[in-house]
């Protein structure tokens, strides 16, 4: 037993375990569902910054082309500036055409200067907003990787939690495994001990055998040559008016008691529910007392239904102690079954309660005729209820007196002659029939009185609820009354028979001889015991028996020991095989968790590198290109300024007189506006360049995240996995405990069937003895006397 309450305490431990980690699958399962949702946010949100950086690669591409282009025209302008200027020097004396030639190409010069100067304000503007939009982006992108980080040591973490709850299940169960083997060990021990036992019992059986038929034959050689024996003492007991003390007497007496006991407790069960819904009725039909009073009749009548249960649970009280004083070492006759007065009383009051209901039941069911809804057909049956109600009254009446009558031996001598006794048990008998059809009339009646009544248009669903629970308990109370009435016809012989009585007399045994023979029983056993002393050689009277008891016990349960080893060891070998199994699962575990964490150490020192190492180099090859390809380009405009003022010294043309001051103020606005446009081309494309590197450690950080969401997409598929081994443990460790606990149980079974068994055997041996302990006993005092 101490075995079971731990295999129970440590089952229930694991149903806990079961539990959290259902719990916990389901979180992780949400976890799961929030990091696929924000997964696929993330992947939308990543095509749209891949159409967003492809757009602005299109623009940055569109502005390149556009740039060069503006080179050329630049160029061409430059050279077509060069020619005309050489054209006016060879032709100043050609007249006034050669001016508005020059006046026509500056104002177009000038018209397409200012085109340039805003198409590049509107380009600075939008390279404005782009690299604001870029950089807001990659705030929000950081901010998602910051969390996306932590959600991945969130995981780490419920992953470590797992693997060490799964190692812990691996101990406990080894440590299962070792105490089940264990025990097995120390089963397989008692096994061979029992066996041993069994031998040795049954070699003790042989010679017990043998010794018991050598002194039956001596015994009844004795008998047939010797005469009865003689009470020279106690010249009284001569006569032989003592009866002997009958077990199997006692025996059935016990057993007629134990199942009438159990028709009483149904009856008393049915005559319950019947008068509690007898009052729930009065209380619903005719009147309903939850919408209007009921009359003060039903009032009364409803009071002392309500007391029913002080009357009918006495009955089934007393006849459990008048059970309980019937014993193997009483005697129980009508003289001396004391507890039988105190039912008979208990019933006289229960029929003194059906007397005083009675009244109010007949009026009861008047009230119902008078209804208004009350058809003829209903008032034949409640007048028929009336009848049957009166019929059953006085069948208990008849019952009352019956019972009264067998007990009143118990209480005056000579009350009832032993030939009175079975005309009572007759009539008795005849009685408990008359009510089994009573009631049974009462029940059909009833049954079409509730047809009857569901017909009514104002029936209520609570009155139909009310009339089928009274319909049930009528029922039973019918079966329960037929159950009583013929068993106490098929134990007729039983209750007339006598039992007891003194040899050659036909008068009932009173308590002084019932004493008397309770006296002379312990006499001669221990007369008995007091022969067999002496004699040595000789096995003790309870020696015998339980060395008896010992080896049919052994003999007959040889049979289940060997079944429990077998399925020990079966069990043992099921236990081996899955403890090499989570052996084997248990390497591959930590296999695959060292290769997890070289994969995620790899990881991780790639994605340091990443974003540590890669990115400053690649800002400074980008600032350096861009320096140079700054200082090449203002060592160009330079070179070009300078072969422009050695050609043309002049980058526009001015309509100005020639003169020495106004070629002053020509090449110092040219040399400004030279420069202004020189050093806004710079602005341009250092902003080109550093936007294009920008975009470049962009696209490596989207990379990066790209890798990082494959990575806890993985650990996302491991750790559903590892769910999923978790629950097929957890439904394997409920099958072992339902299939243990069945084990046990049929285990139990089968102990208590062989006990029923043994204690079968035992009583039939211990009359077999006991028999022929009277009959030698009889047959020496024959011998003496003669």
């Amino acid at each position: 037993m101490a075995n079971v309450t731990d295999l129970q305490t440590k089952y229930s431990k694991l149903a806990q375990e079961y539990s959290k980690l259902r719990a916990q699958n389901q979180v992780l399962k949400k976890g799961v569902v929030d990091e696929q949702a924000n997964s696929a946010s993330l992947k939308e949100q990543l095509k749209q910054r891949d159409q967003s950086l492809r757009k602005q690669e299109q623009e940055m591409d569109s502005l390149s082309f556009r740039n060069q282009q503006l080179a050329k025209r630049v160029e061409l302008l430059q050279e077509e500036l060069a020619a005309s200027e050489a054209k006016g020097k060879k032709g100043k004396n050609k007249g006034d055409s050669p001016s508005q030639h020059g006046l026509q190409t500056q104002s177009v010069f000038n018209e397409d200067l200012q085109k340039k100067i805003e198409e590049n304000e509107r380009l600075h503007i939008q390279f404005y907003e782009a690299d604001e939009l870029h950089k807001r982006q990659e705030g929000e992108l950081k901010a998602r990787l910051e969390v996306l980080e932590k959600d991945s040591e969130q995981h780490q973490a419920v992953v470590d939690g797992l693997t060490t709850k799964y190692m812990e299940t691996i101990e406990r169960l080894q440590s299962d495994k070792a105490r089940l083997e264990v025990k097995a060990q120390t089963l397989e021990r008692e096994s061979k001990e029992c066996r041993l036992r069994a031998e040795e019992c049954q070699q003790q059986l042989r010679r017990c055998q043998s010794e018991l038929n050598r002194q039956v034959k001596q015994s009844s050689s004795v008998i047939q040559e010797k005469v009865p024996f003689n009470d020279t003492k106690f010249s009284d007991y001569n006569s032989l008016n003592v009866p002997p003390h009958n077990r199997r007497h006692q025996l059935k007496a016990r057993d007629v008691a134990g199942q009438a006991l159990t028709f009483i407790q149904d009856l008393v069960a049915a005559l319950l529910n019947f008068h509690s819904y007898t009052e729930q009725r009065v209380h619903i039909y005719p009147l309903d007392s939850s919408i209007e009073p009921i009359t003060p009749l039903n009032q009364k009548f409803s009071q002392y239904l309500h007391e029913n249960a002080a009357y009918v649970r006495p009955l089934e009280d007393t006849f459990l102690q008048l059970h309980q004083s019937i014993t193997e070492d009483t005697v129980t006759v009508l003289e001396t079954v004391v507890k039988l007065k105190s039912f008979a009383d208990n019933f006289s009051t229960y029929t003194h309660f059906l007397q005083k209901i009675l009244p109010y039941q007949l009026k009861s069911l008047e009230e119902e005729c008078e209804a208004p809804l009350c058809t003829a057909a209903l008032t034949a049956k409640n007048q028929e209820l009336q009848s049957d109600m009166k019929r059953v009254t006085s069948v208990f009446e008849k019952l009352q007196s019956y019972i009264n009558l067998l007990a009143l031996p118990s209480v005056r001598q000579d009350a009832l002659p032993q030939s009175s006794t079975s005309a009572v048990f007759t009539q008795l008998a005849a009685c408990l029939h008359s009510l089994h059809d009573a009631i049974k009339e009462m029940s059909k009646h009833y049954n079409q009185k509730a047809s009857l009544e569901q017909e009514l248009p104002t029936v209520t669903q609570k009155l139909c609820t009310t009339t089928e629970c009274l319909l049930g308990s009528l029922g039973s109370l019918t079966s329960s009354t037929g159950k009583i009435a013929t068993f106490f016809s098929n134990n007729l012989d039983f209750f007339t028979s006598p039992g007891y009585s003194p040899r050659g007399s036909t008068v009932a045994l009173n308590p002084l001889q019932a004493e008397s023979m309770l006296a002379n029983k312990k006499k001669a056993a221990a007369y008995v015991q007091a022969i067999k002393k002496p004699r040595p050689q000789s096995v003790p009277y309870k020696e015998a028996l339980s060395n008896r008891r010992i080896l049919t016990s052994s003999t007959e349960s040889r049979e289940g020991l060997t079944q429990q080893v077998q399925q020990s060891q079966e069990k043992i070998a099921r236990l081996e095989q899955e403890k090499e199994h989570w052996l084997l699962e248990a390497q591959l575990g930590k296999v695959r968790l060292e290769k997890e964490n070289q994969r995620i150490a790899d990881l991780e020192a790639q994605l340091a590198a990443a974003l540590g190492g890669s990115p400053d180099s690649r800002t400074a090859a980008a600032a350096s290109t861009l320096a140079q390809s700054h200082e090449e380009a203002e060592t160009d405009q330079k070179t070009a300024g300078k072969e422009t003022t050695l050609c043309t010294s002049l980058v526009g043309m001015l309509c100005t007189t020639p003169s020495i001051e106004h070629v002053g103020d020509e090449e110092s606005r040219e040399q400004l506006i030279k420069t202004h446009y020189m050093a806004r081309v710079g602005e341009l494309t250092t902003q080109l360049q550093i936007s294009d590197s920008k975009a470049v450690h962009f696209h490596s950080e989207c990379r990066a995240l790209a890798k990082r969401l494959a990575i806890a997409e993985k650990s996302r598929e491991t750790l559903s996995e590892e769910v999923k081994l978790a629950n097929q443990n957890i439904t394997r460790l409920q099958d072992e405990l339902a299939t243990t606990k069945r084990s046990y149980e049929d285990q139990l079974s089968m102990m208590s069937d062989h006990l029923c068994s043994m204690n079968e055997t035992l009583s039939k041996q211990r009359e077999e003895i006991d028999t022929l302990k009277l009959g030698s006993k009889g047959n020496a005092k024959k011998n003496k006397g003669r």
